[in-house]
């Protein structure tokens, strides 16, 4: 690792799901069939066009705006109109289910540990704290946790990766890196003036990262 002198990069922001967990996005997918969608159909009906940060009725729950059981309602009713029959009870519980990445948590581990600052950045709704929380030793991993269901913004909004930076002590974009497995969330996080790696493999995205801060 570069001396704190010599590095390019100060602070390093983790997503969540996809990230430092399995994916919620793939764990939804797979009830897709049985609801005659593609995955990707399923995926925007559900949660919306996730690339954007708009009125659908998930992403006011992610802002904090509505609570779940508002967006169940709304959903419930356009599942109507459109004449299909739609089974939510897959939703409950789901994210006690995700599997963790040690890759991704020794990686947070020892970046923090090398003095660069952390933060973990989450999509995420109120009712999911209690779920989502447990699963990773927080308070060791990072230095800041943002749910944007407690701040009121949202992934992509640019808004929320400067706050990030901000609470991390007044980084400056260029100098922090974004992990993140939506690639809307990665455009959001390079709109910010961060640098970004679209994690797909947990395991090649740590390689990845470490040849950028070497």
């Amino acid at each position: 690792m570069p001396t704190r002198t010599d590095r390019r990069f100060d602070a390093v922001v983790f997503d969540f799901s996809g990230v430092m967990v399995s994916s919620a996005f793939d764990a939804i997918a797979r009830h897709a069939d049985g609801h005659g969608m593609t995955e990707d159909e399923f995926l925007e009906f559900l949660l919306g066009p996730y690339a954007e940060d708009s009125d659908h009725a998930w992403h006011r729950a992610e802002r904090g705006e509505i609570g779940i059981l508002d967006w169940a309602t709304d959903t419930m009713a356009r599942a109507e109109e459109a004449g299909m029959g739609l089974d939510l009870s897959f939703m409950a519980g789901m994210l006690g289910d995700l599997e963790v990445y040690e890759v991704m948590v020794d990686a947070a581990r020892s970046l923090r540990a090398d003095g660069y600052r952390t933060s973990l950045l989450t999509n995420n709704i109120a009712e999911g704290r209690d779920s989502w929380r447990p699963l990773l030793p927080l308070d060791d991993l990072f230095d800041d946790v943002i749910d944007s269901s407690e701040v009121g913004l949202r992934k992509p909004n640019p808004e929320i990766y400067l706050l990030a930076l901000a609470r991390l002590g007044g980084i400056e974009p260029s100098r922090a890196v974004m992990l993140d497995d939506h690639p809307g969330n990665c455009a959001g996080a390079l709109a910010a003036g961060m640098q970004a790696i679209q994690v797909r493999d947990p395991a090649e995205a740590v390689d990845e990262l470490r040849a950028l801060l070497s």
